[in-house]
């Protein structure tokens, strides 16, 4: 007799299984499927939309090891995840997984500008976001405002991400709602 193995935690501490998606149109772009590790070594990478299919919080992950202090260190920027959503519970009461959601839902921009030729001229034009750029901006949003509080402060990387998170997720001003609001307010003056 097999024993059927449930991957449903994250960090085995948080239930994925109550997180709810609000925005209908990210909820395809947000994967919730159960993993066993925090760790798809790019098998996501072959095809153009396999992306959506890696658990949100590894994304997160990989967005932190972006820049040069933490290039390339998972268990690193794993470690950094775990604590940051351990503040979070302890802040919030809350499933941390459900804030990250939250915050993405909320970080990303709807809008946006391309530059369109006529002629020997460029203008800009607003268009809409899809769901998996909006996605990918706000898990980068979210990333950029960490790494930006902890340099050269006396915060930890670690509060910095959890501080970012709560406030995204409560809409409240901070880095990557700054980010956003600027881009929709750039795209509504190019309309």
């Amino acid at each position: 007799m097999q024993l059927a193995v449930q991957f449903d935690k994250i960090f085995d501490k948080w239930s994925i299984a109550e997180v709810k998606v609000a925005d209908v149109g990210l909820e395809r772009h947000i994967s919730l499927r159960p993993v066993s590790a925090l760790h798809t070594g790019g098998r996501h990478a072959k095809q153009q939309f396999e992306e959506s299919k890696v658990c949100i919080v590894e994304r997160l992950i990989n967005n932190l090891m972006r820049t040069e202090k933490n290039t390339g260190k998972k268990l690193k920027a794993y470690s950094i995840v775990e604590t940051a959503f351990d503040l979070i519970h302890e802040a919030t009461g809350e499933n941390p997984v459900q804030v990250l959601v939250n915050a993405i839902q909320n970080a990303g921009p709807r809008e946006e500008t391309i530059r369109l030729r006529f002629g020997g001229i460029l203008v800009p034009k607003a268009v809409d976001v899809t769901s998996q750029r909006r996605v990918n901006q706000a898990l980068n949003f979210i990333a950029l405002g960490t790494q930006k509080c902890a340099f050269k402060s006396r915060k930890s990387i670690e509060r910095c991400l959890a501080d970012e998170l709560m406030a995204a997720a409560r809409n409240q001003k901070c880095f990557s709602i700054n980010k956003k609001e600027e881009k929709e307010r750039i795209a509504k003056a190019s309309r």
